[in-house]
């Protein structure tokens, strides 16, 4: 069993009430969390990635439960993403180890999570800020719910370290309104169309 070190963890949540249209009442509410960790990969090619696949599972499972309640829980979620930042002493398959563990970890624990969870991933320096795509989480074809989240830190992540990220949302843009197939018209079991 390889020992995750985590360095840090960050939650951020935002609220928005507009975009210079009309004030909402109940603003949209939009949360990420970040864990930054070393990575055991770092600086030479390994072969089987499988450890840090499993462990970043258990990483995931522990994290999801503290971002849905940020957003006053899994019943408010309609849409969701996932992303990861890899040091330069790593490599672009490091952050999709993410793909798994993070987004299976988040369908766990949304009942009616039928859609793929959308992903950005990047090799770079600390202070890099990842557009996280967030779409619904019944149908990736819901273009109202079609948007990113930025994450980041400015001294992550380090050459040997990892961020992934997990973001979800209440709801759609703020001032959505270009029509498309629509979250309340959802037919299909696959949640696909």
């Amino acid at each position: 069993m390889m020992a995750v070190q985590i360095r840090k963890k960050l939650l951020n949540i935002e609220s928005i009430y507009h975009e210079n249209g009309p004030v909402r009442e109940t603003p949209i509410v939009m949360a990420s969390i970040a864990i930054v960790l070393k990575n055991p990969y770092a600086g030479r090619y390994v072969e089987d990635l499988s450890q840090l696949v499993e462990d970043s599972k258990v990483l995931a499972k522990e994290i999801v439960p503290e971002l849905l309640a940020a957003v006053g829980g899994a019943d408010k979620v309609q849409a969701y993403g996932k992303g990861a930042i890899v040091g330069l002493n790593g490599e672009l398959e490091h952050g999709a180890i993410w793909h798994e563990a993070g987004g299976w970890s988040m369908r766990a624990e949304l009942p009616q999570a039928k859609s793929i969870v959308p992903a950005a991933k990047v090799v770079a320096t600390a202070g890099t800020r990842l557009q996280i795509p967030l779409h619904h989480i019944e149908a990736c074809y819901v273009r109202s719910h079609f948007t990113t989240m930025d994450v980041g830190a400015i001294d992550s992540p380090r050459p040997d370290e990892l961020l992934y990220a997990l973001v979800v949302s209440t709801g759609t843009r703020v001032h959505e309104r270009l029509g498309g197939l629509r979250a309340d018209q959802l037919t299909v079991g696959d949640g696909q169309r």
